[in-house]
């Protein structure tokens, strides 16, 4: 799965989340008042979900949740790391 696309899936969730609202890939979500400790849950459900993939305990840092970027690139290390196993 290409970046891109994880990116256009996640900008779908964030748009159905926050109507009327665009984010750039690097805003940063929750210092602009978008996210809260409710949201950040729903958010890991629908990567886990949307992905097939398990976000463990370590992945949990807030610093990997902030941006779409930032997302991106944690669901692409997480399906590489699928991927080799």
């Amino acid at each position: 799965m290409t970046n891109q696309l994880i990116t256009d899936r996640l900008r779908a969730f964030f748009q159905s989340s926050f109507e009327n609202r665009e984010l750039a890939d690097d805003q940063d979500i929750f210092s602009e008042g978008f996210g809260n400790s409710l949201f950040a849950m729903q958010l890991v459900e629908f990567v886990e979900v949307e992905f097939n993939l398990e976000i463990e305990n370590d992945d949990l840092d807030l610093d990997n949740f902030r941006t779409m970027n930032r997302l991106t690139d944690l669901v692409s290390r997480k399906i590489q790391a699928m991927a080799a196993a």
